[in-house]
């Protein structure tokens, strides 16, 4: 896997468009041999599927893998422990290369690789959350709030909000990095904007709603009071995404490995309605709705 990455690295590490894209395409077969359901005859190609991205569109849609069937993987736990390092972090070179496509300007194809980049920022954060942590810099959130400029097409609009969505739930600390970096003028003001499309406008009021919800500790489980370094992230799930983190409990809490991405200070809602309230007038009605309708099952982590 080690050396996937390193091919996949070298090509997101490139100004050239084209390479850029080979190594985009091979970090989505990376993931996608981790998250889909393979027969046993697709086993053959799975290297292949991985280093050249121009066959991955002949193959017919396969089936997700289930939280249990990834979590049984030796692949998802190699690639685990991997990200746990600065080295093979995956999203640590997506995020740069954002940053580097950011710098290109709007263009047709460019804006497809800053699709594509986001995509995978999404997945890499879902499969390894601790990589959330990234987005508690000023240097990331920043990156994600450029996106949301009224330069960028709506399609890289409504993709980075859900980028942001998946990089602040159940991590006040980036919530709290969002918000010191005025995270919430940028998403009032590109709704307030004409020339925003009905589409990003519904996606912004989606956010809204997933700002606005409470943020609570996880859930304490029976295995997390067993094994109290296990990252409060995922201490409500222990028989799922939890089990990758067993590893590292015997190696003591000073094993090097990054802090849980759900650390960090939290607000209450009334304090969150507060702030939004400074830029955004119709904030009462939108807790209303809130409290009658509970979307997200009410609480958010």
């Amino acid at each position: 896997m080690e050396q996937l990455l390193s091919l996949a690295f070298d090509n997101l590490s490139s100004y050239d468009g084209p390479k850029i894209r080979k190594g985009l395409r091979q970090v989505e077969g990376l993931l996608a041999n981790i998250c889909l359901s393979r027969g046993q005859g697709s086993r053959d190609r799975r290297a292949s599927s991985v280093v050249k991205d121009q066959e991955m569109d002949e193959y017919e849609p396969l089936p997700p893998k289930s939280i249990d069937e990834i979590t049984d993987d030796p692949a998802f736990y190699e690639f685990f422990k991997l990200q746990e390092g600065f080295e093979w972090n995956v999203a640590m070179r997506l995020v740069s290369t954002l940053d580097r496509l950011l710098a290109r300007g709007a263009d047709g194809s460019n804006d497809l690789l800053i699709l594509s980049a986001l995509d995978l920022v999404q997945g890499v954060m879902l499969l390894h959350p601790p990589s959330k942590t990234l987005f508690s810099r000023e240097l990331y959130m920043n990156l994600l709030l450029d996106l949301l400029e009224p330069d960028f097409c709506p399609a890289i609009q409504s993709a980075t909000i859900v980028t942001l969505v998946t990089a602040l739930i159940d991590t006040p600390r980036n919530t709290r990095t969002f918000e010191n970096l005025d995270g919430l003028l940028t998403i009032t003001s590109l709704f307030r904007n004409r020339c925003t499309s009905r589409e990003v406008k519904l996606k912004l009021i989606e956010f809204l709603y997933f700002y606005l919800m409470p943020e609570t500790p996880s859930i304490p489980s029976a295995r997390a009071a067993q094994d109290p370094q296990l990252p409060g992230l995922l201490q409500r799930s222990p028989s799922k995404l939890a089990k990758a983190f067993a590893f590292g409990v015997s190696k003591g809490a000073d094993s090097g490995r990054p802090r849980s991405a759900g650390e960090g200070e939290t607000r209450t809602q009334e304090e969150k309605q507060a702030l939004l309230g400074r830029h955004l007038s119709s904030v009462q009605e939108l807790v209303e709705d809130l409290r009658q309708n509970t979307p997200f099952g009410g609480v958010v982590g």
